[in-house]
C-alpha cells in the first residue's frame, strides 16, 4: 500500500497502520534477506526514515512518543550502517567516475574505486555480528510496533489540521534557515542539514499526497530531486572525510590529486544546484503553506 495518511480515516488509526506497516517491510527484509543482508540494510533502512519521518507529525501534542520512538529507531539504524556506509563510498567514487573530464580522471577514479571496494570487503569480513545485529533490529521494530498500540491522539478534523499545521511548519522555518545558512557558504554540515529536512518534507508530501494529489505529488517530485542532488553532495562529503583520514589507501600523490580535485568540482556544481533547486522547493513561507495544509485537511475531513 502506498505511503500515506488518508484524511477520510481517524487520523491515530492511518498513523499506526503506516508505521506499522513499514516497520513490518523492514522486519521482512531483515529476516528474510531475498537480495543478500547488505541489501537487506539498506532497504530496511530507508523503511526507518519513513517511519520517523511520519513520527515527526506528532511533534506538538505527542512529544514524549515522538522522541522516545525517534530515539529507538536511530540508535537501531545505527547499529547497521558499518558496511552500508562502505558501500555508499564505492558508489559514489563511481558515480564520479561517471562525471570523469578526462582518461587521467578516470583512471585515479579507477584505482579509488578498487581501494574502497577493498576496504568495503574487509569491513563485511569483521563483521562477524552481522546476523545478531540485523536479529536484534528485527526485535525492535517488532517492539516499536508495540508501542504503536499506547499513542493516542485527538482525532477532531480541528486538532489533526492543528498538529498537521505545526508540524508543517517546524520543518519549513527550518528548512528556511538551512537554506540560508548553505547560500552564506557554510560548510558540509549545513548541507546535510537541508538534505535531511528534505527528505522529510518529501516524505511528509507523499503522507498527505491525497490532500490535494495534482499540486502536491508535483511538489513532491521537486522535493525528491532536491533530495537526491543533495544526497550525491552529502555522500562526496563523506568521501572527502575518508580520503583525509586514509590518504594511503588511495595511492600515489598524483592519484590522490585528481581525486581530490573530482571532489571538490563535483561537490561545488551540487551545491549551487542544490541552492536554486531549494529556493523552487522552499519558495513558500512557512506560515502560509502551513495554514494551506491545515484548511485542505479540514476540507478533506469534512467530507467523509
Amino acid at each position: 500500500m502506498a505511503f500515506r495518511i488518508r484524511p477520510d480515516r481517524p487520523f491515530t488509526a492511518e498513523f499506526r497502520s503506516v508505521a506499522q506497516r513499514q516497520l513490518e517491510h523492514a522486519i521482512h527484509f531483515l529476516d528474510s534477506q531475498p537480495d543478500g543482508p547488505h541489501e537487506a540494510i539498506h532497504d530496511a533502512r530507508k523503511k526507518f526514515k519513513r517511519v520517523r519521518a511520519l513520527y515527526r507529525l506528532t511533534h506538538s501534542d505527542a512529544k514524549k512518543f515522538r522522541q522516545a520512538e525517534n530515539e529507538r529507531i536511530r540508535l537501531m539504524a545505527k547499529t547497521l550502517s558499518t558496511v552500508r556506509d562502505a558501500t555508499a563510498l564505492v558508489e559514489t567514487v563511481n558515480y564520479l567516475a561517471s562525471e570523469a573530464g578526462s582518461p587521467e580522471e578516470v583512471a585515479a577514479l579507477a584505482s579509488a574505486s578498487k581501494a574502497l571496494v577493498d576496504r568495503r570487503d574487509r569491513i563485511a569480513s569483521e563483521e562477524s555480528d552481522l546476523p545478531a545485529k540485523m536479529a536484534a533490529a528485527a526485535q525492535t521494530c517488532r517492539e516499536a510496533i508495540e508501542a504503536l498500540h499506547e499513542l493516542e491522539l485527538d482525532d477532531s478534523p480541528r486538532k489533526t489540521a492543528r498538529r498537521l499545521s505545526m508540524a508543517w511548519r517546524k520543518e519549513l522555518s527550518r528548512a528556511a534557515a538551512d537554506l540560508v545558512a548553505c547560500q552564506e557558504g557554510a560548510d558540509a554540515e549545513a548541507f546535510h542539514d537541508l538534505r535531511k529536512v528534505g527528505q522529510t518534507y518529501w516524505m511528509h508530501l507523499s503522507l498527505l499526497s491525497d490532500l490535494w494529489p495534482s499540486a502536491l505529488k508535483a511538489k513532491q517530485r521537486e522535493a525528491k530531486t532536491l533530495v537526491d542532488i543533495l544526497g550525491h553532495e552529502h555522500d562526496l562529503s563523506v568521501l572527502t572525510q575518508v580520503v583525509n583520514e586514509n590518504p594511503d589507501l588511495f595511492g600515489d600523490s598524483d592519484t590522490l590529486a585528481l581525486l581530490i580535485g573530482a571532489i571538490i568540482a563535483r561537490q561545488q556544481a551540487l551545491r549551487q544546484k542544490a541552492i536554486e533547486q531549494a529556493r523552487l522547493v522552499f519558495a513558500d513561507d512557512a506560515d502560509t503553506e502551513a495554514a494551506r495544509i491545515a484548511l485542505l485537511w479540514r476540507e478533506a475531513a469534512s467530507r467523509k
